[in-house]
């Protein structure tokens, strides 16, 4: 006869703290749907591993007297589950004696656990953010650079109407840029309490109204060796580019720029006179002629995000140099979780651009 014993259950209670208390760049992370899971099979109802979270609608503004009714168009972005672990094995003997010293063996299985997590949402940021500042990847190592760092990313957000309400801005950096980002800081006036901060622990103090966090997970992109071609053909939107064939190779996870399109404000469609940022969404080879892109080019209507289409026989752009290497760096909004539509890396060294849902940069948005 076997006994059948509730470890499990204990060394999961045991667990989940560890786990949580371990995680960087995952607290920021939105976690708003995860009753659709738990909440609706204590109904019967069974989601499945996928389910399709709904993104609000948008409108334009109407000028004048005169009702005109607007379409609702609603859109859903599928979110699916996926499994993973560290698995442990000790006899029941084992388990009796024994229990009472488990913490320290969880903590080691979770370590591993917590590590993935964060290196997948990293490079999940890496991969879908579009907005990149800080460009030539450069460690900021003066003060004033250090600063720049932070307000960039707050500045990028800003134009992309990420919210700025309640402090949930959060900024993800690599050991280097926290340690670059610290000395340059060292000479500047704060409360005791946050250099006390930084002192004892060596990590930045919550500061312009980011929370920065290290993680040793954020990812690393290296731009391909392709020089910028021409655009091809004029009123072009949609998720992708046609081009002249390129000269060399573009890597996954780089960040463009188009001839005359602007990014514009997400609820007044007007230009932030800076130049839309778009984040190549598979590797392309020497000969290519389509750019795969994220976002979508929408030059019109309640979901207008640019200026203008791309102007044809004129280069699109390449940030940051031709196989150059960059730390993707993450600033987000909101915290906990991320949940504005725009996000921004900075490459400190490199910064990734953002997805929607959003995007982390060292010093982007």
């Amino acid at each position: 006869m076997s006994n059948t014993l509730v470890t499990c259950s204990i060394v999961a209670k045991e667990a989940l703290p560890i786990l949580k208390n371990m995680l960087t760049f995952s607290k920021n992370v939105n976690r708003d749907w995860e009753d659709e899971y738990m909440g609706n099979m204590s109904r019967g109802y069974a989601p499945g591993a996928t389910i399709n979270i709904k993104k609000p609608p948008r409108y334009t503004y109407r000028a004048g007297r005169v009702s005109v009714p607007q379409a609702t168009v609603e859109t859903t972005i599928p979110l699916t589950l996926s499994q993973g672990g560290t698995d442990l094995n000790f006899t029941s003997v084992e388990q009796t004696i024994s229990l009472t010293k488990l913490e320290d063996k969880i903590a080691a299985a979770i370590a591993p656990i917590a590590n993935e997590i964060d290196r997948q949402g990293l490079q999940l940021a890496h991969y879908n953010t579009f907005n990149l500042v800080n460009a030539a990847g450069a460690v900021p190592n003066t003060q004033a650079l250090a600063v720049a760092a932070m307000t960039d990313v707050n500045t990028r957000l800003d134009n992309m109407a990420a919210p700025v309400k309640d402090g949930n801005r959060s900024f993800i950096m690599s050991p280097k840029l926290n340690g670059a980002m610290i000395q340059g800081y060292a000479g500047l006036f704060n409360s005791a309490r946050k250099v006390s901060g930084q002192y004892e622990t060596g990590y930045m103090q919550d500061s312009f109204g980011l929370h920065p966090g290290m993680d040793q997970n954020v990812d690393r992109h290296t731009n391909g060796a392709a020089t910028a071609t021409n655009i091809s053909g004029a009123n072009q939107t949609g998720s992708a580019i046609t081009t002249v064939a390129l000269t060399g190779t573009i890597t996954r996870g780089t960040v463009i720029t188009l001839p005359g399109v602007f990014a514009v404000n997400p609820q007044s469609r007007q230009s932030t006179g800076v130049l839309a940022q778009f984040v190549v969404t598979s590797d392309l080879a020497v000969g290519a002629t389509s750019i795969p892109l994220s976002p979508a080019l929408v030059t019109s209507g309640a979901f207008q995000n640019v200026s203008a289409s791309p102007t044809s026989g004129s280069p699109f752009l390449i940030v940051g140099a031709a196989s150059t290497a960059y730390q993707t760096n993450v600033g987000c909004s909101a915290r906990p979780g991320c949940r504005s539509p725009s996000a921004a890396a900075w490459a400190g060294a490199r910064p990734p651009a953002q997805p929607r849902p959003t995007t982390i940069t060292s010093a982007s948005v």
